[in-house]
């Protein structure tokens, strides 16, 4: 899954979610233009993340909602998503699926609200950790409890999908954080993995662990994975 993480409009890609190393990639194109590259390479599914939501600095919804009116293939988002009401705003304006982390944590009823009114298909929980636990706002803050502990705890209440991301390594291009995920996955987790992809190998290793997808973002725009052979190799061609 290709990943487009917009900062003030622009796509960037963030070294360990620090917004102070931002890297621009302003000059392959905007948002809406890089979605639609992805979708001609053969995306299945854009990821898209509001990093200004995130971060509490502001919104990119109307760019998201540009994004979704200008591919055809599903859109899911996240970043930001700490209420219903932008949950439902988001879905309106259609996004397939949202990825939501902090709010699951400070309010996990409002995950089984969502659960009720969209399904579980559409909704999936962000575990974002630093190894191994879980950090919410803007990868701030720790919840206090480990990766393995808040999946089965979201399983419970009938989340579906998990987005694990190793935030030491997101944005580094030194690989997936191999012994979190090969835990998750052993699990029966349905986990989509981020963080560190650097290269095919990365994706062949986190195919065989059996992870459901893989968002990759660095290693795509500085060219040192192809999307159409990524998807080869992960037998999505």
């Amino acid at each position: 899954m290709p990943a487009v993480d917009i900062m003030k409009g622009k796509v960037v890609r963030l070294l360990k979610g620090n917004p102070k190393q931002a890297k621009s990639y302003d000059h392959l194109g905007d948002p809406v233009s890089l979605a639609r590259r992805w979708e001609r390479e053969g995306a299945r599914i854009i990821h898209i993340v509001d990093l200004d939501a995130a971060l509490g600095l502001g919104s990119n919804i109307e760019m998201i909602g540009d994004v979704v009116k200008s591919v055809s293939v599903p859109v899911q988002a996240g970043g930001g998503i700490r209420s219903i009401s932008l949950a439902r705003r988001l879905f309106s304006i259609g996004v397939k699926r949202i990825i939501v982390g902090s709010l699951a944590f400070s309010d996990p009823s409002a995950i089984e609200t969502l659960l009720r009114e969209f399904g579980d298909e559409r909704i999936a929980v962000a575990l974002d950790h630093n190894r191994g636990i879980v950090m919410v706002g803007g990868w701030k803050r720790s919840a206090g409890i480990s990766v393995e502990e808040a999946a089965e705890r979201f399983r419970e209440i009938g989340i579906k999908f998990f987005l694990v991301t190793s935030i030491h390594r997101d944005g580094t291009l030194l690989g997936p954080d191999l012994e979190v995920l090969s835990t998750l996955t052993s699990q029966g987790y349905r986990i989509i993995a981020a963080g560190g992809i650097s290269c095919i190998n990365d994706i062949l290793a986190l195919k065989d662990l059996g992870v459901y997808g893989v968002i990759v973002g660095r290693a795509l725009y500085e060219g040192k994975i192809s999307l159409s052979e990524a998807l080869r190799v992960a037998g999505n061609d």
